[in-house]
């Protein structure tokens, strides 16, 4: 397969699967289970989105790993302060342990998209035959996330199996990413940095809400400056190319799950692209304004 078309596919895989998986962050239901078990439920909101308690979504996320600390969920994360997650960790596992999180996590999940969705949507077992054999297909060698999700098995019905399907996918492409970032010699302030303008967004905007202070951001930028990645606070020539590489050789660390996809491209495609438009449309994943939002409300309570 060459790697324009790698890329290609990868981009729009990553584009209909992130809202769906990534809805268990902003779903009402799954901040009621957290509560339930002694978390603080959503931690306000933007533009309808609610945003999730940061000591149930590092636990949570990271509970697939087993019941580790805060340093082995930094590492797997990437982007965020240590401390912030060590101490975040170390919280959530004096309230749960690591079954009933993730136990939590699923009902939560499903029962979102089961509301968005329908329970058993048209054509939800074929999307879920073809990213299981995806994700069947993609190595495990340093993707910690994905073999973590991987040693899960999937839950047995038909929302919870589609579900664990595109989170295995999505997480994938995460740790895909960090080995990307990290090889090309970028540390978590950097790449949180130069992604921000590259997006669309201000500097120092999103990256905000990874824990960072201003002293760590503008040190950051400093070292970015040194190296032609930024001019001021603007991104050069030389500091785009280098993100553009970041996320091709992402794309290149997802080709065997692309490969598998095979001639089920635009089938898959034609199945996701509407279920993500209705979990966004149902606020159930933040577009960009709710970032800023975010990113803003952030930076005022420093």
């Amino acid at each position: 397969m060459e790697p324009d078309h790698t890329s290609r596919v990868a981009r729009r895989l990553w584009s209909a699967i992130e809202p769906i998986a990534a809805n268990v962050y902003f779903a009402p239901e799954v901040h009621a289970a957290f509560e339930e078990l002694g978390f603080d439920g959503t931690r306000g909101g933007a533009d309808g989105i609610q945003f999730p308690d940061r000591v149930a979504y590092f636990t949570s996320r990271g509970a697939c790993l087993g019941h580790v600390p805060g340093h082995v969920v930094a590492a797997a994360f990437g982007v965020f302060k240590i401390d912030l997650v060590v101490d975040a960790v170390a919280e959530g596992w004096a309230k749960t342990d690591r079954d009933t999180i993730l136990d939590a996590r699923r009902r939560g999940a499903t029962a979102s998209l089961s509301r968005i969705l329908g329970r058993e949507p048209e054509g939800l077992p074929r999307a879920t035959a073809i990213l299981q054999r995806m994700a069947a297909a993609a190595p495990h060698e340093g993707r910690h996330l994905f073999a973590g999700l991987s040693s899960l098995g999937f839950p047995g019905d038909p929302m919870g199996d589609f579900w664990r399907a595109a989170d295995l996918v999505r997480e994938h492409r995460g740790d895909s990413h960090v080995a990307a970032w990290v090889s090309a010699g970028l540390d978590a302030v950097e790449i949180g940095l130069i992604t921000d303008p590259w997006r669309g967004t201000p500097i120092k905007s999103w990256v905000r809400t990874r824990g960072w202070s201003d002293e760590e951001l503008e040190a950051g930028c400093e070292r970015l400056r040194s190296r032609g990645g930024l001019d001021g606070e603007t991104l050069t020539d030389d500091g785009r190319r280098l993100r553009d590489e970041i996320e091709r050789v992402t794309d290149v660390g997802e080709t065997r799950l692309i490969d598998a996809l095979g001639d089920d491209e635009e089938e898959l495609f034609s199945l996701l692209e509407p279920w993500r438009d209705a979990v966004v449309e149902a606020k159930g994943y933040p577009g960009a304004g709710a970032r800023q939002a975010a990113a803003a409300a952030t930076a005022a309570t420093r």
